[in-house]
């Protein structure tokens, strides 16, 4: 490689390393000694990358919940149809430990069976 096709690789390396880092975020941000678990009325659902994700009312407080890619939710037969708007589910996750109305799941109860997401 020249030292010019080299400096130019390396550049372009490191212009992508960051963006990629950012990309996608790691589960530190959930405090794991605080699970909970919840069990309330979906009010809004997305299935699409990174991550699916549902909102629900329960006692008073409005969550955010985060769920699994929709690949590993389709592998585990949660479907779109499972977590729309109306139904009624079940989740054990961890809390965020900064925004307090979010939520990383780690399995979801949906018309009584359980499915696990991580």
């Amino acid at each position: 490689m020249t030292s010019i096709t080299r400096r130019l690789f390396l550049s372009l390396a490191a212009a992508f390393v960051p963006a990629s880092a950012i990309a996608h975020h790691g589960w530190g941000g959930y405090d794991t000694s605080k699970s909970f678990t919840v069990t309330g009325r979906i009010l809004k659902s997305t299935f699409e990358n990174p991550h699916c994700e549902i909102e629900m009312e329960v006692d008073g407080k409005h969550w955010h919940f985060i769920l699994a890619p929709p690949s590993r939710m389709q592998a585990r037969g949660a479907t779109a149809d499972l977590i729309a708007p109306g139904k009624t589910c079940t989740v054990f996750g961890y809390p965020h430990t900064t925004k307090p109305d979010e939520a990383r799941i780690e399995y979801i109860v949906l018309d009584g069976k359980r499915i696990e997401l991580r």
